[in-house]
């Protein structure tokens, strides 16, 4: 299964009566589901359909949605309206009664605004109306598809970086298991080191308190519980990543968890191969932290 990253863009258009449109998706990232809408006046009945479909397919992103829709150049027929005429012609007559003004003729008539109108500019009819509206939505449908195949497609690519930086992790977390520093032996020597230089050379050592004293270090500095888990999160990852459905938030809580353990394993480092694995670890992590941060 293919995760899907929250950036995206994509575009439909169409055309229906004398009108084209165009639609333009974008997505970003968002901690949750957030849409936005630019609609042109008259259509706000859009908007419910709209956001019903933008939810049907996506659980995380800030999406933007804008609609643009132009009037077609048409040849339409010239329509006489008789009511908006026959109203002027009475006015003119009641004008000319009582001003003893001259009525218009035709020609003047038929400059009045009103009077001669296109036939696209006719009131439109309920059940037309309703089927254009219907028509857009279904143009914005196909937007939408278009929009969540460019997230699949960058959730790919998102998918093979986390994959190896997952990769990355938990060789890293190898080599600290494997490092020779993390011996007994190793831990008394270093102990025996640092002692030496702080007592003064002719003090006698007791051996035995040498050694309890070895084994609390090497206790406080042992970090087989931190590497334990972080071979736990990373199998966790991994299978994460084949889930169906929005995983984002959980890779995310990964990551801090991943943080937290590096954070740990650095603090009790006590030798500077571990202390510069335990660096690259954090890196590698954040760079992880970051990637998740564009899943959906």
């Amino acid at each position: 299964m293919t995760i899907s990253s929250m950036t995206g863009f994509a575009r439909a258009d169409g055309s229906t009566d004398g009108l084209s449109w165009i639609w333009e998706a974008r997505s970003v990232n968002g901690r949750g589901l957030d849409v936005r809408l630019r609609l042109p006046s008259g259509y706000e009945a859009i908007e419910i359909p709209a956001r019903d479909a933008v939810a049907k397919r996506f659980a995380r992103g800030n999406v933007s949605l804008s609609l643009s829709i132009e009037k077609q150049q048409t040849n339409g027929a010239i329509r006489l309206n008789e009511q908006v005429l026959q109203d002027v012609i009475k006015a003119a007559d009641r004008v000319s009664t009582l001003s003893g003004a001259a009525k218009p003729d035709a020609a003047q008539l038929l400059m009045i605004k009103g009077v001669l109108e296109m036939s696209d500019q006719a009131p439109e009819d309920v059940t037309a109306r309703m089927a254009r509206e219907k028509t857009i939505t279904q143009s914005l449908e196909a937007a939408l598809d278009k929009l969540a195949e460019a997230r699949r497609v960058e959730g790919a690519r998102l998918g093979e970086i986390i994959r190896e930086q997952i990769a990355q992790i938990d060789q890293l977390a190898a080599s600290v298991r494997a490092s020779p520093s993390r011996a007994p032996e190793a831990i008394m020597s270093r102990l025996k080191d640092a002692i030496a230089r702080l007592v003064d050379a002719t003090t006698t050592l007791d051996d035995h308190r040498l050694h309890q004293e070895a084994v609390l270090i090497a206790t406080r500095a042992d970090v087989e519980e931190e590497l334990q888990r972080l071979s736990a999160h990373v199998a966790a990852a991994r299978d994460i990543l084949v889930e169906r459905g929005a995983v984002g938030r959980k890779l995310d809580f990964l990551a801090q968890e991943f943080n937290r353990e590096a954070n740990t394993l650095c603090s009790k480092a006590n030798a500077v191969d571990i202390t510069r694995l335990g660096l690259q670890l954090k890196t590698v992590i954040d760079q992880f932290r970051e990637q998740v941060q564009n899943v959906e």
